[in-house]
């Protein structure tokens, strides 16, 4: 019986044992999710505070249900190690891995590579193989497929009991495909299992393999003819909501200074039955893929010199938010006849999106780090939130948000509008506010809005 056969085999019987490289946002709900279908789950993790934390039922990501994890880990189908030659008991391995920018903007690769070491060094025969990190075009078949054949060479000449010394191959001993993660955390409508899922493989072997693995977490696969589709899916999807928020942005920016108001402007844009999707302006892009995304496509674009100079442009906006917030925070205490300088600022939202815990790249960060720089005395208040970090590594605790600590401040800044903050409370309480979510619907000389 061929690797293929086998594997099929075991998935058709939930057989076969699965790991997850990387338990975060997306690997750790994939876990579950294959666990919960009673497919053997090895997560593999580099932090052992994490691994240990989901052995002992100790949930740390809030889109997936406490008694859910603790079901998983109880009943054995879920289990988290930093042992990583534990993966020659893995039928599938799936990298959900970090692909962070490094300090000059261009995709750090270091995390997929030594998923890739680790995976080389230490898989059996007959292993598919799935990436579902954002990453550039062609990192699948350039960068993952060599790494991994040239580690299991290593590995293999390491065993002389082991027939083959010249390395796995693909095709034959593993396969390897790209499946782009589309996690939207906090979305209560789309999910990991209900989101479709493109999936792009190397061969039609692996698609098939892939295919068969995925449906017992996924609902629904859409096949597209290579990895390098798949990866471009994903930066597309992203890159077309940068374009489009940095448009609205700095429209925004512009309506401010000619008196208009842009939020009225989309509402009877949106009146519009067809050719208008709404997209709604704030004080930057978070998160870890749209601010990101561009920057992976313009690493790749400058090998085959082609200049993206729409991408290049909508970053830029991005980019430059922060620093228009900071100005009108720093207009709204003119007008109050104070300087930033001394002047106390409670920020109200340091997470990316509404409802969420998650800080990453949120523009907030950076808008709290120019005040501070600039003499500001900076706070904030986030529900979700206990503590952060900020861009240049100032540490910050949130502050309990009462009727006292409104008045201290000498401006309130609206930076996340999650739903726990009372506008009403808010409006009583503070002296100034300057709105960037659109909270409060109408500006007045209290109340100064993007």
């Amino acid at each position: 019986m061929s690797h293929k056969e086998s594997l099929l085999r075991k998935i058709s019987n939930n057989q076969e044992v699965v790991g997850i490289i990387g338990l975060g946002y997306v690997g750790l709900p994939l876990a579950v999710n294959f666990a919960e279908a009673g497919v053997k789950v090895i997560g593999f993790e580099k932090s052992k505070e994490k691994a240990d934390k989901i052995n002992s039922g100790n949930n740390y990501i809030k889109d997936i249900r406490d008694a859910v994890l603790r079901e998983v880990v109880e009943n054995i189908t879920l289990t988290a190690t930093t042992d990583f030659t534990r993966m020659k008991e893995c039928d599938a391995l799936i990298i959900c891995v970090p692909t962070p920018l490094d300090k000059f903007r261009k995709p750090d690769m270091s995390y997929i590579e030594s998923a890739c070491i680790d995976i080389g060094r230490n898989m059996k025969s007959g292993t598919f193989i799935s990436l579902e990190s954002t990453t550039y075009p062609t990192t699948t078949e350039d960068l993952m497929l060599p790494i991994i054949e040239a580690y299991s060479k290593q590995n293999l000449l390491a065993k002389s009991q082991e027939p083959r010394a010249d390395g796995f191959k693909h095709g034959e001993d593993f396969w390897l495909a790209f499946s782009p993660e589309r996690v939207d955390p906090g979305n209560k409508d789309f999910h990991t299992r209900n989101t479709p899922k493109v999936m792009g493989a190397m061969t039609e072997d692996g698609y098939e393999i892939g295919e068969a693995l995925y449906l017992k977490a996924i609902d629904k696969i859409h096949k597209v003819n290579s990895p390098r589709v798949a990866e471009m899916v994903k930066i597309l999807e992203n890159t077309y909501r940068l374009v489009n928020i940095s448009l609205i942005n700095e429209l925004a920016l512009l309506a401010g200074k000619m008196d208009i108001n842009i939020w009225e402007v989309i509402e009877a844009a949106k009146t519009k039955p067809f050719g208008f999707q709404a997209f709604y302006p704030g004080p930057g892009i978070g998160g870890h893929c749209i601010p990101l995304d561009p920057f992976y496509l313009e690493h790749i674009a400058k090998k085959y010199d082609f200049d993206l100079s729409m991408i290049h442009t909508a970053g830029h906006i991005n980019m430059r938010m922060p620093h228009y917030m900071y100005i009108k925070i720093a207009t709204a205490l003119n007008r109050h006849k104070k300087a930033v300088n001394g002047s106390s600022v409670l920020f109200l939202g340091v997470a990316y999106k509404p409802n969420i815990d998650d800080p990453r790249e949120s523009p907030a960060l950076e808008i709290m780090d120019i005040t501070a720089h600039k003499g500001g005395l900076v706070s904030y208040h986030d529900p979700y939130i206990p503590a952060v970090k900020t861009n240049e590594g100032r540490i910050f605790k949130s502050v309990e948000l009462t009727e006292g600590t409104l008045k201290k401040a000498d401006c309130v800044v609206l930076t996340t509008n999650h739903k726990d903050f009372d506008v009403e409370f808010i409006k009583e309480h503070a002296k100034l506010i300057v709105d960037l979510r659109n909270m409060i619907k109408k500006g007045s000389e209290k109340v100064y809005k993007l």
